[in-house]
């Protein structure tokens, strides 16, 4: 994914001109390696369910049968393109959210399971420091 920084007429919405779009431009100033990086750090689990959206948006034919070409307007492109972000960002959060969640979950039953240990040695009555 490259966003050449003097290309940006795909972007440019003639109504919104004189509106600054940081975010594109801070894309615009990446390098690709930048770009492929953070690509590449989303989940096969993510990538299937962005997929799957975009094919329900567009509409899925089998491609053995059919030969699907799909012709829209810039304004519906990139609503498109527009909802397969934000959903990427959704589910990239919530992933985070469930890993985090796990892990608390995780620190929480090692916390237990140290307690419950170490009151278990303390009742022990062969413990010498109880006489």
């Amino acid at each position: 994914m490259v966003f050449p920084p003097n290309s940006t007429s795909f972007f440019d919405n003639h109504d919104e001109n004189e509106r600054v779009n940081q975010l594109l431009q801070y894309m615009q100033h990446q390098s690709p390696e930048v770009l492929a990086m953070v690509a590449k750090s989303v989940s096969p689990e993510i990538k299937q369910i962005i997929s799957q959206n975009v094919q329900g948006l567009v509409g899925v034919l089998p491609t053995e049968s059919f030969n699907v070409q799909v012709t829209t307007d810039r304004e519906n492109l990139a609503g498109l393109l527009a909802s397969a972000m934000m959903t990427g960002y959704f589910l990239r959060r919530m992933e985070q959210r469930m890993e985090l969640e796990d892990n608390a979950a995780t620190a929480v039953s090692l916390r237990r399971d140290r307690k419950s240990r170490s009151s278990e040695d303390s009742s022990d009555p062969s413990d010498s420091s109880c006489h």
